[in-house]
């Protein structure tokens, strides 16, 4: 399949324009809308539905543009490896969610490059499921995720624990001596669902069946800004903002009838980079 076509289709589906799309790819908008109706031609569906103010992607749109997006990154991974071969000894690709990688693996990462400058490092910080996915499309070496992946030739170990603490901007007092479950419902809480599975749940059972949050951000250090801003409050892994609460600049609120889980990350790495990734996580 035509990557150009690949690329086209991406772009559209991002700007939802054919002008827009053909500005950014330096492309006549004839050229755009013919790359479109044959890459519709060659899936045998179509791609998107035509608007008065744009485009809109079709339910096959919407399925097709997963697997497009998955096809540029492996290429580019291709090129990439095949670029580096005469350069370096080895690569290795890391994929982290954006706390673990702000809390943990900058000192490892700093540390490896300096005593392994034969091989070179590509980081992506994502989302746990496209990290995931990355993986099992052979785009990242290792991956940081809050979510296990329990499958032949991957190595799954426990990576690291933390504890949520709920914080507020120290000027925000009134729950300075604790809160309680019930009064949760009340707050100004800025929502991040950095983490899937149990501790998302848990997260969200302390909350009212169908509670609506005012606020919703899905990357927690730019969470951080909100909070120290004094919008409001949130859980947040207790290592992400342990100098801000040592520093005077963020207050953890004691929970005085509940508890807020431990939250464990996970190192996820194919079986044929464990000597690597053994060298990395103890670089």
């Amino acid at each position: 399949m035509n990557t150009d076509l690949l690329r086209t289709f991406i772009t559209l589906t991002k700007v939802k324009k054919f002008t827009v799309a053909a500005e950014q790819l330096f492309l006549t908008q004839a050229t755009v809308t013919n790359r479109i109706a044959e890459l519709e031609n060659e899936v045998g569906k179509k791609l998107f539905v035509r608007m008065v103010r744009g485009v809109e992607l079709t339910e096959e749109g919407k399925v097709f543009a997963d697997y497009a997006q998955r096809i540029l990154a492996l290429e580019e991974a291709a090129i990439n490896a095949v670029g580096s071969a005469s350069k370096y000894k080895d690569g290795l690709r890391i994929g982290a969610v954006n706390a673990v990688y702000e809390s943990k693996l900058y000192p490892l990462i700093k540390s490896f490059v300096a005593a392994y400058p034969d091989i070179s490092v590509k980081i992506s910080v994502g989302h746990t499921l496209d990290l995931l996915q990355m993986l099992q499309d052979n785009v990242a070496d290792v991956v940081f995720s809050y979510v296990p992946l329990k499958k032949a030739g991957y190595v799954c170990k426990e990576f690291d624990k933390d504890r949520l603490v709920l914080v507020c901007s120290s000027a925000l007092t009134q729950y300075k001596g604790g809160i309680k479950k019930a009064e949760l419902a009340d707050l100004n809480y800025l929502m991040c669902n950095f983490a899937l599975a149990d501790v998302g749940v848990y997260i969200r059972s302390l909350f009212p069946p169908r509670h609506t949050f005012g606020f919703e951000i899905d990357n927690s250090t730019k969470l951080l800004d909100y909070i120290k801003d004094g919008l409001g409050y949130s859980f947040v892994p207790e290592s992400l903002v342990k100098g801000l609460i040592d520093g005077g600049t963020l207050t953890a609120v004691p929970l005085t009838d509940f508890s807020a889980p431990t939250v464990k990350s996970y190192c996820i790495y194919r079986d044929n980079k464990a000597g690597l990734v053994a060298n990395f996580l103890n670089s």
